[in-house]
């Protein structure tokens, strides 16, 4: 059967990746990684060139675009901070202007609320949904080492058949397939939207043979900025150093050569499964009418300036992929500078909410961006409160720009035209002393830094107290599950055989 629904609304289809860097994709000008999916797509639509995570880890930066609200305006600081169920998402204003909204994959919900207006969730989540990794900035010098990175993940790069992480998202590809085929079958008229989120390439650095095979070991590129002399280093990274454990062994360039190449697998193994998610849209008679959005929550700084993993705002770290296609999108690039803050307005003009304009966001949408005209003014604002941290880092990209502020430390200044590496820092430079002024201006206009590091510290210890609770006798937990009803699948004995045959039969559209 043929998908028979033609909606007035475009169907909405998010691809996430997990610590993609916008970098390490040829469409982004990497000549060593292989995705041709994502090419595909960049070449159906527009790519942003200067897109942004607006805090560079897992949970906050996903808060961050399902919100479109800063986490410092709705306290969601770090991996083991709360979303308030009362603050809503992305998915609750689509609901509520009519469309289907379902998750299969990662969305690192904290607390009871694992839904945030998804109507279904199709997986549950790789990362544990309490309090359990909460930093302390109580304690700037500890380590959780239970939880925090460590550099195994370089030092034991390589290939596997089968890994917690390939698990997970085998089920997170076969889950959204799976769903899109569905759509097209289903009687709902309602437009929908799907979130498709995968783990990977996040580290551990490791991978199937068959996509470690599709490189040649001597042509995966070393870090185009080796390690940087340690009292060469800013603070922050000098801290990154030690909660990633980097300074307790050594790194071997083999060992560096293997965690990119498993890394760059791990790129192609997504790519495959964009492929499939965008064969499958075509299959069902779908594609024409479906807008496709690809992006990751943030990049890894996979060794570069001797650095991994991410939790800072340098390019690697924080610039990520993004692209859309599909109806009404021109083709080709926008070097505008945009972030993840600007998704939910994007996603409300896209599915014409009645109330798009008025819904409260710090983001822009940037559907005036898919015509190719440019908005040079463009601000990115960014938070990182998380581990790594002992003192708020804000950042603004403005235009060319990157300026980097935290109280206890010296503030940064990058020309990215100039310095695409960010090895000379201009905040000390006087004839730059009038720019780093406004920026100083900008951030505290911006920001009250005092009372978001008392915020943070508060959150933290509250949630340190209450997780130690929950750890005493019997133990109730938040993460979700996902729930089958089996007596509403395949051939039942309340359901008619030929209808089951018939209903569930679909013609490829191609």
């Amino acid at each position: 059967m043929q998908n028979g629904r033609v909606s007035s609304r475009p169907n909405i289809l998010l691809i996430m990746a997990d610590q993609l860097s916008a970098q390490y994709l040829p469409s982004y000008g990497h000549k060593v990684v292989q995705a041709p999916n994502i090419s595909r797509l960049a070449e159906r639509g527009v790519q942003f060139n200067s897109a942004y995570t607006n805090s560079p880890l897992c949970a906050p930066s996903r808060f961050v675009m399902m919100t479109g609200l800063r986490n410092t305006h709705i306290g969601a600081y770090d991996n083991a901070a709360e979303l308030p169920a009362s603050v809503p998402t992305f998915a609750h204003y689509l609901r509520a202007g009519g469309y289907q909204t379902s998750l299969a994959g990662k969305m690192h919900f904290v607390g009871p609320d694992q839904l945030h207006g998804f109507e279904e969730r199709l997986t549950t989540d790789i990362y544990p949904a309490d309090f359990g990794w909460t930093p302390n900035w109580d304690d700037p010098d500890g380590r959780f080492d239970w939880w925090y990175h460590n550099m195994d993940s370089v030092r034991f790069a390589g290939t596997a058949e089968a890994t917690n992480q390939l698990d997970y998202d085998d089920e997170v590809g076969f889950q959204s397939v799976r769903k899109l085929r569905d759509l097209a079958r289903t009687g709902d008229p309602r437009p929908w939207m799907l979130t498709a989120s995968f783990t990977h390439p996040h580290d551990p650095y490791v991978m199937r043979q068959k996509y470690w095979d599709r490189y040649q070991h001597d042509d995966i590129d070393m870090p185009a900025v080796g390690p940087l002399p340690i009292d060469g280093l800013d603070p922050h990274s000098r801290r990154l150093r030690n909660v990633s454990d980097m300074d307790t062994a050594p790194l071997t360039d083999e060992m560096i050569r293997n965690a990119r190449h498993a890394y760059y697998s791990s790129i192609s193994y997504i790519d495959d499964w964009v492929g499939e998610l965008l064969d499958t849209l075509d299959k069902c008679g779908m594609a024409d009418n479906t807008i496709v959005v690809f992006t990751a929550d943030h990049g890894d700084m996979l060794g570069e300036r001797g650095l991994w993993y991410k939790m800072n705002f340098f390019e690697g770290a924080c610039r990520i992929p993004l692209i859309v296609s599909g109806p009404g999108v021109s083709t080709g690039i926008s070097s505008d500078n945009v972030s993840l803050v600007d998704l939910l307005p994007t996603f409300a003009e896209l599915g014409q909410l009645p109330n798009a304009e008025t819904i409260p966001t710090d983001g822009q949408s940037i559907v005036p961006l898919l015509d190719l005209t440019a908005h040079p003014d463009r601000l990115v604002l960014g938070e990182y409160l998380g581990e790594g941290a002992i003192a708020p880092i804000f950042m603004i990209r403005s235009k060319n720009l990157k300026y980097v502020h935290c109280d206890i430390d010296p503030p940064q200044l990058y020309d990215l035209d100039a310095d695409p590496h960010e090895l000379t820092n201009l905040a000390t430079d006087e004839i730059y002393a009038a720019t780093v002024a406004e920026f100083a201006a900008r951030v505290r206009a911006t920001w009250d830094s005092e009372k978001v590091n008392a915020d943070v510290l508060a959150s933290q210890r509250s949630r340190r107290l209450i997780d130690t609770a929950m750890r005493q006798g019997k133990r109730s937990s938040w993460d979700f599950q996902p729930h089958v009803d089996a007596k509403e699948r395949y051939m039942r004995n309340h359901f008619d055989l030929n209808d089951v045959e018939r209903s569930r039969r679909m013609i490829s559209a191609e």
